[in-house]
């Protein structure tokens, strides 16, 4: 018990004080006045940043202050909040568990989601930014400037003054070399405001296609940033009818890969580059480039050439096969009409002869004769009378 009333006794006290300023929409100096009765040079000093009740991020100063970037991004509803505590190490047997003093802060105006699919393609020593507004009826105002600490890039903030559109998307020119580092972006109305980096992106680098013996020879010229990074180009090859295929190759310096080759197919291919081993940068995909000539409908041609004549002699054969061994059915033997009328003529003059008595003789009758004579009127008149 004893032992644990001293370590309490010899706990340093929390700092004292603590209070924010933004030195820019990117950054902020929080600084604490140290507890009492210790002096300057005994005494160091611990921050972090509380994310979800964890910390992160602890480290170490002998200042009364830090600088930290706080982007809108990185946080779900817009505040921060940082633990201060002075350092126990040397002191409480040890023990770093001191008292924490908690500070929360927010940016001077309102988090909100106003762009969307924010990117900048790096062009040598400038960039194109696009985005597409989340409400197109929102005045927005944009602001960047290199991402870093020191004061130079503090001062560095500058307005994009020139927007222009194209289809859905919105975009400004901004004059900053991104090769220097991460560009950050503030994007604001009068009540809301919103800040993050923008996504770095290079133009797909153009793919150089040359045989060589029955391979692809596929080559890029190398980005102009990021020279000492892993890149990785990603290739999609259709060949023939065959489905998209899609492999990924990691390379320094002067990119080349080798694809086999079929000369009887046409090949599309497409590529883009990517890397997050220096900074993470994409391209988009390259359009397609075609190499060589589809033969298939060559070789399906020539299979119904080869084909087509066998079948027909087969089927040919067969008819003759089947008529020859059926040919008394199909074409049968049909007797001389003159044998027949012939024939016919002879059986009836023999018939005639043979017949002659045996035929029907009728017996005459007797018939009275008829007088008929003429009668007048008188005599008709008076026979009826």
């Amino acid at each position: 018990m004893t032992l644990v009333l001293h370590c309490k006794a010899d706990c340093p006290l929390p700092p004292v004080r603590l209070k924010y300023e933004w030195l820019d929409p990117f950054t902020v100096n929080v600084s604490w006045e140290k507890p009492d009765g210790l002096q300057d040079k005994e005494i160091k000093f611990k921050y972090c940043l509380v994310k979800n009740g964890d910390d992160q991020d602890v480290t170490g100063i002998k200042s009364r202050n830090f600088t930290y970037t706080c982007l809108t991004e990185e946080t779900d509803n817009g505040n921060w909040t940082f633990n201060v505590w002075t350092d126990g190490s040397h002191s409480c047997n040890g023990s770093s568990e001191n008292t924490r003093a908690p500070i929360t802060f927010s940016n001077h105006k309102l988090k909100a989601k106003l762009v969307k699919d924010f990117k900048c393609v790096i062009y040598g020593n400038e960039t194109d930014c696009s985005w597409v507004p989340v409400d197109p009826s929102l005045n927005l105002m944009l602001s960047y400037r290199i991402c870093g600490l020191d004061e130079e890039r503090l001062k560095g903030l500058k307005k994009c003054n020139r927007f222009y559109s194209k289809e859905t998307r919105t975009g400004c020119r901004v004059k900053l070399d991104a090769k220097k580092g991460d560009i950050c972006i503030l994007v604001e109305t009068e009540t809301s405001m919103s800040t993050f980096k923008a996504e770095l992106a290079v133009l797909s680098p153009k793919l150089t296609v040359r045989e060589e013996r029955n391979k692809l020879i596929l080559s890029w010229k190398q980005p102009e940033i990021g020279k000492q990074c892993v890149w990785k180009y990603e290739v999609c090859h259709t060949q023939c009818s065959n489905p998209k295929v899609c492999n990924n190759y990691p390379m320094t310096g002067e990119p080349l890969v080798e694809m086999t080759y079929d000369k009887s197919c046409r090949y599309e291919i497409q590529s883009r580059v990517w890397t997050d081993y220096c900074k993470k940068i994409s391209s988009d995909f390259s359009e397609v480039v075609t190499y060589g000539t589809d033969n298939s409908s060559d070789r399906t041609l020539t299979l119904v050439a080869i084909i087509l004549p066998a079948i027909l002699s087969v089927c040919v054969l067969l008819s003759c096969y089947c008529f020859r061994r059926h040919s008394a059915i199909i074409c049968p033997n049909i007797p001389d009409p003159s044998a027949i009328f012939k024939e016919m003529m002879m059986n009836g003059s023999k018939e005639r002869k043979t017949t002659t008595g045996s035929l029907y003789t009728p017996v005459p009758e007797t018939v009275d004769p008829c007088k008929i004579s003429p009668v007048t009127e008188n005599s008709s008149f008076q026979e009826n009378v």
